[in-house]
């Protein structure tokens, strides 16, 4: 005979399933004071490099930042390559020119989205990150490996270097400030740049026609339609990554300034 469930442990989950999804309901319809104060400063940061990514001499501020989000964009192509069978003959980044992956075999199809879209992941998961200071502390220690990484494969020249280092300087200082709480701004800035990457260089590419040709046109060239259309599927895509990234981290992460960093001093204290 087939066993039959008991019907109050059904009655007892269904409970419980339903009072999960009304209180996830009300933590995203009711964001608290600390996610409000998170959701303004996202808001802030698009804005901010908006305009600092267009602003000559001064967009030299986000250079650490661009190397970095460049890399993860890097990634994205090799990591496809290689998955889709392909062999990644080497990286190079510019914060001026962008990133090239070299690479023979795989999938291109799958391949040359991959970079606009594994940022926009990647900055997704920092933006979710962001929201509490245990999680930006992981995510930290993370990106500080990737920072130092970017001068493997990044243009050497001293400004590089040296802007690189200080971010890395900038991310282990934060740690040191209200119990990591600075922490969680600078995770989120590097986050909102990332997820919108696709959207700034594909304006730099396709609008702008600062370079001549972009992962859009080539896969336009590959496999029909306009570069400009599949731009602007891209960076839709990312924008709904990034959407993502913020509703996740409004529904898992609800606690307040002072409760996060108590927790915070149970985590790698400082």
């Amino acid at each position: 005979m087939a066993p039959h469930p008991d019907p109050s442990s059904l009655a007892l989950e269904y409970t419980a399933e339903n009072t999960i999804n009304t209180l996830t309901r009300r933590d995203l319809q009711n964001p608290t004071h600390t996610q409000q104060v998170t959701l303004g400063i996202i808001g802030v940061y698009v804005v901010v490099i908006a305009i600092l990514w267009n602003v000559p001499y001064v967009r030299m501020i986000l250079w650490p930042f661009k190397m970095l989000v460049i890399a993860f964009h890097e990634f994205g192509h090799a990591f496809t390559a290689l998955l889709t069978g392909g062999h990644v003959k080497s990286i190079t980044l510019d914060p001026n020119e962008g990133g090239v992956t070299r690479f023979i075999g795989g999938r291109q199809g799958l391949t040359l989205p991959a970079g606009y879209l594994g940022s926009s992941i990647i900055g997704a998961l920092l933006i979710f990150c962001g929201f509490n200071i245990v999680a930006s502390k992981v995510a930290s220690i993370v990106l500080g490996v990737c920072f130092l990484l970017t001068l493997w494969w990044g243009k050497r020249d001293w400004l590089t270097i040296a802007t690189v280092l200080l971010a890395v300087g900038l991310l282990i200082a934060c740690w040191f400030i209200e119990h990591a709480q600075a922490l969680r701004f600078v995770v989120l800035f590097i986050g909102v740049m990332s997820s919108l990457y696709s959207v700034w260089d594909i304006c730099d590419d396709l609008i702008l026609r600062k370079v001549n040709e972009s992962d859009a046109s080539v896969f336009a060239k590959r496999y029909g339609g306009s570069s400009q259309c599949w731009g602007v599927i891209w960076g839709i895509i990312s924008v709904l990554f990034m959407a993502a990234g913020i509703v996740a981290g409004l529904a898992a992460f609800s606690q307040s300034f002072a409760q996060q960093e108590k927790d915070s001093q149970k985590f790698m204290p400082t």
